[in-house]
């Protein structure tokens, strides 16, 4: 009987599991990682952006964004929008097409492959017959055209994808016409371009690599002009007019061609050298768009002079006597220009110029004055300066929030206006319920600050620390605009900038108090500021205090990077935060753990040196105490230094190796082999210092002799009962890598008296974990068991007050297990641990509120947790039991699982590549993903002729040996959720598409599944 309730309270337990936590991947934030293609439909405003992972993402209005994934592990090489269709092709460099086509279900789209085909090699020919290398969508969408590498057309009618061989183009047929003197003994080498008539559907051009360009006749099946270039061909653009043909070349120069009827084989009209006489690199595409007033834009890619500037990546808009070659920082993949002008209007009028590059996307508002940027509402460069550090917080306060976009604004001044020009799609998603920020740190030493509330990472503002110290950094040097009559006419655009002037300035910690606006942040080199938000620009001296945490130890040497020099007179700052008090640590070790306590204006933080107490209020110091081992040698070697001597210790090792190789003949053999074995032996040693992987680490119960057994890993502030059980007292916890935990008793003045009193710390408890595992957490809970709520957030009203009455818990949480004390005895109450056999640790670790999805009233505390395995853990409290486990990251992706971020309410943030985020949900209530819905554009009203087969005769077709078959309504092929792949590793490719293969449900049935649950489509808040 007993039995038969047990199982039917975990029966109602485990339905109370499925509507508080429920793990989903959801969104992801910031650039595309190595983009390899760029593609954009004017019908439906829409860009699409391929990778070298096999990736498609495509972009609209903000909230609008679909994602797919080609099974083949292959780079896409290009995209191309049918015309008026919501389809789109793509091309992998395996030399496979697919099909790709955005269904409406259930009032949202989803993006879905239709069908993939290969051109079927031709027997005894070899493979460049078949290689495509240029593909032209007709603007009947009915057909494509694809140049291959030997010179041949191909011709294959979507979407069933069959190749009609009546109309094929072959090189043999082109060449029949072509001047004998001008093909000599060479061929005509690859289609570098195919592109369509605008005004007459039945003329497409072919551009050959060698520099011949010839006008074919669809209907007649001939070629009926021959333009001659005597250059290597790298594009072809047709004039709107459809008069004028405009070739770029590989000598940096570009020629315009007259078509007329009368003259089949013209001279061009102008050539040009854009940059000069002297050899220039190529110009590898070009545009000419015309304006209903006033002269045509030519816009174009490359052409720079080879020897002075063969180095820049440039993209050069000409109209009139403006000219500006806009310099970006990273390799320029495509570009694409909106334009105004419709497919019936007679002239482009284009407004917005879309650049493509490796690290960032660039949009240039073409109508202004100045040719300015257009701040982008997503694809941000996350990684403009590397990402080293993360922070969330929940549920920002309207005034903070305003206060932080009004400070953001005056920084973007130097943005246009113009709406955002791709602005396809409509956001179906519900607005969020609530603000939240996502900070990062960058190693610059800026901090940005991000909208996360929803599907776009929007950003809001930028915080700059290097101006509080002396740089090596010019503050005169300004790259962004050229010289006075310099040429060519560089424009510095984008924002990405990966080389920082002083490694020293990297951000480590950040901490945000939303209630008060207060910020600390802490660095590389030891030092750690304290901001508050000001509304105006202010000249101040920033106040700076030394924390010397070596103070009673002897005989120990740092020997890192030293300290960042403060700037003794006042610096400028400008509206935003502003640091107000600093405190350097010495030695000036990288920062480990940093809070901040708003209600006691006091902030704490540690190295692996120990760690420190300041009042900032006073701005004075309370606390400064040293965690160092005696063995703790390498605590004072520093990052820097470290990566030296194991750099410098391998090099002698392997020179070692070699000398005894190269000596050892004559050497008796017995010598030589007791050499070597040394050298292996020093090798071995060498690199067992270096750090190994999360998995790689021992299991076994640590000795106290460790490196870096003193570092602190988790500070955290707590007013409980610390020494007796009747009066509650302000305390400080600190935990170390040793797995010892400090506790300090507070003497906090009341507020009248703050000013006039200091507060006083004092030793209250020292706890040493018997198995000496790194302590990552520390929780207390009170009478009711329930987490003691954030600084000021029973203040305003946001939380209820913790129960006094009856008795706190220590929570300690280390990397192996969750043990909980009594307080303030601190005895041992309970404790769960990890499995010890698949080496799993904890990595992160955080206090969540998980919402009921059916309830609204119901909610349960509880931690989620990271560990090195990639997995996520769901452990309520206060009882520490594991309610749910997911996999998450793979274990491999050590940099992934050290980014993860938490927040308050089950979601979570970790950098799948250096320049995106993941977003990913461990609640059944709280979910944000895109839902949005594009709708097919209007059919063209313009006449399209159709080619039927001529006399009514039956048309040819092979179809491909490959599995595209055909591809009905009712047979869709459904791509999976996309797992960005993030390297270019071949194994981890491999892996992702073993991992895909047999699931290939789509987006809609994936979240048809995921809210069964009741979940609703928000973002994580109350």
């Amino acid at each position: 009987m007993k039995r038969f309730r047990r199982h039917g309270q975990d029966s109602q337990r485990d339905r109370l599991k499925q509507e508080l936590f429920q793990f989903n991947k959801t969104v992801e934030h910031g650039f595309p990682h190595q983009p390899s293609a760029l593609g954009y439909s004017p019908s439906l405003r829409l860009m699409a952006i391929g990778t070298r992972s096999g990736a498609i993402k495509l972009y609209g209005a903000p909230g609008v964004e679909f994602m797919g994934l080609h099974e083949e592990n292959a780079a896409l090489t290009q995209i191309h929008f049918l015309p008026r269709q919501s389809k789109l092709v793509t091309l992998l460099d395996d030399n496979s097409l697919h099909l790709w086509a955005l269904r409406s279900h259930e009032g949202v789209s989803e993006l879905l492959e239709e069908g993939r085909f290969t051109l079927p090699a031709v027997p005894g020919a070899p493979p460049s017959v078949t290689r495509v290398t240029s593909v032209l969508a007709h603007s009947s969408g009915k057909l494509l055209y694809l140049g291959t590498e030997d010179g041949h057309v191909f011709v294959v009618e979507v979407p069933v994808f069959r190749e009609l061989e009546e109309r094929n183009i072959s090189v043999e047929a082109v060449q029949q016409r072509v001047p004998e003197e001008y093909v000599g003994r060479r061929n005509l080498e690859s289609v570098e371009a195919l592109t369509e008539n605008p005004q007459n559907p039945d003329q497409i051009l072919i551009g050959y690599s060698r520099g011949l360009m010839v006008l074919w006749d669809l209907e007649g099946s001939q070629a009926t002009h021959h333009f001659l270039g005597n250059q290597q061909l790298e594009s072809v653009w047709w004039k709107r007019d459809g008069c004028q043909i405009i070739s770029s070349h590989n000598d940096g120069s570009y020629c315009q061609w007259p078509v007329s009827s009368a003259d089949r084989q013209p001279k061009p009209d102008k050539h040009e050298m854009p940059y000069g006489s002297f050899p220039c690199k190529a110009i590898s595409k070009i545009l000419m768009l015309t304006k209903k007033q006033g002269c045509p834009f030519v816009i174009f890619s490359g052409g720079m002079p080879r020897a002075s500037y063969g180095d820049r990546h440039c993209i050069s808009v000409i109209h009139s006597k403006k000219h500006v070659a806009f310099d970006f920082t990273s390799r320029i993949i495509d570009f694409v220009v909106i334009n105004e002008g419709g497919e019936e209007s007679e002239y482009d009028d284009p407004s917005a110029l879309v650049v493509l590059a490796e690290e960032e996307l660039v949009v240039v508002d073409l109508k202004s004055e100045g040719w300015l940027m257009i701040q982008t509402p997503y694809l941000a460069p996350l990684h403009c300066s590397a990402i080293t550090c993360s922070h969330h917080v929940s549920n920002i306060p309207l005034k903070l929030w305003e206060r932080i976009v009004a400070a953001g604004e005056k920084q973007n001044t130097h943005y246009s206006h113009m709406p955002w020009p791709v602005n396809g799609g409509q956001n179906k998603a519900p607005d969020p319920p609530q603000r939240d920020l996502l900070l990062t740190g960058h190693e610059d030493g800026t901090v940005r600050f991000w909208d996360a509330s929803g599907v776009c990472l929007y950003p809001l503002y930028k915080l700059g620390t290097a101006g509080v110290f002396h740089t090596d950094a010019d503050p005169n040097d300004n790259m962004n605009h050229a010289g006075e009559g310099e040429w060519p006419p560089f424009r510095k655009v984008g924002c990405f900038d990966p080389y920082s002037d002083d490694p020293r300035l990297g951000i480590q910690k950040i901490h945000l108090c939303k209630y008060s606006g207060y910020l600390a942040v802490a660095g590389t080199a030891g030092q750690v500021l304290v901001m508050e938000l000001n509304d105006e620009d202010a000249d101040q001296v920033v106040d700076s205090s030394l924390a010397d945490l070596l103070q009673d130890q002897e005989g120990f040497r740092w020997k890192g990077h030293a300290q960042l020099i403060v700037k003794e007179e006042a610096v400028h700052f400008p509206h935003g935060f502003q640091p107000f008090a600093l405190v350097q640590c010495q030695p000036p070790a990288v920062v480990t753990s940093l809070i901040l306590h708003s209600e006691w204006k006091l902030v704490a933080f540690g190295t692996s040196h120990g760690f420190g107490l300041y009042d900032y209020q006073q701005k004075n110091n309370v606390l400064v105490r040293c965690t160092l081992n005696p063995s703790d040698q390498l605590a004072l070697e520093g990052p820097l230094s470290r990566v030296k001597s194991i750099k410098k210790s391998l090099r002698q090792s392997f020179r070692r190796i070699r000398r005894s190789r190269v000596s050892g003949r004559k050497r008796p053999v017995g010598n030589a082999a007791k050499v070597q074995e040394i050298n292996a032996q020093m090798e071995r040693e060498a690199l067992q210092e270096m750090e190994l992987a999360p998995v790689q680490r021992k299991i076994e119960a640590r000795s106290s002799d460790d490196s870096f057994t003193g570092l602190v890993r988790t500070l955290y502030f707590a007013d409980s009962f610390i020494r007796d059980s009747s009066h509650s007292t302000p305390s400080l916890w600190a935990g170390t890598n040793g797995g010892s935990v400090y506790a300090y008793s507070l003497r906090v003045p009341p507020v009248e008296r703050r000013m006039e009193e200091q507060i006083t710390a004092e030793p209250a408890k020292e706890i040493q974990l018997m198995h000496r595992a790194p302590v990552v957490g520390i929780l207390i809970l009170d009478g009711r068991g329930a987490p003691l709520p954030e600084p000021l957030e029973v203040a305003h009203d946001l939380s209820r007050s913790p129960d006094m009455h009856g008795s706190h818990h220590l929570l300690v949480i280390s990397e192996e297990q969750f043990k909980m004390f009594t307080l303030p005895k601190v005895s041992a109450k309970m404790k769960l641990k990890l499995t010890a056999i698949e080496g799993s640790r904890v990595r992160k670790v955080s206090v969540v509120s998980f919402v009921n999805s059916k309830v609204e009233d119901y909610s349960e505390n509880g931690l989620a947790v990271l560990t090195n395995q990639g997995d996520l853990h769901a452990i309520s409290l206060p009882s520490i039991k594991i309610q749910v486990c997911y996999s998450c990251i793979r274990k491999e992706d050590v940099s992934g699982i050290a980014s993860c971020v938490f927040t308050k309410y089950g979601q979570g943030f970790y950098l799948i590549s250096p320049s995106e985020f993941e977003r990913f949900s461990l609640s059944a209530r709280w979910l944000v993903e895109p839902r949005c819905l594009v709708e097919a554009p209007p059919a063209s009203t313009r006449q399209t002729l159709s080619r039927a087969a001529p006399d009514g005769a039956a048309v040819k077709s092979r179809v491909s040996t490959t599995d595209s078959d055909t591809s009905e309504e009712d047979g869709l092929q459904r791509p999976p959720l996309m797992e960005h792949a993030l390297l270019n590793d071949e194994k981890v490719l491999l892996e992702i598409q073993r991992s895909l293969e047999g699931d290939r449900t789509s987006f809609v049935e994936k979240n048809s599944k995921r809210r069964t649950g009741g979940g609703k489509l928000l973002t994580n808040g109350e």
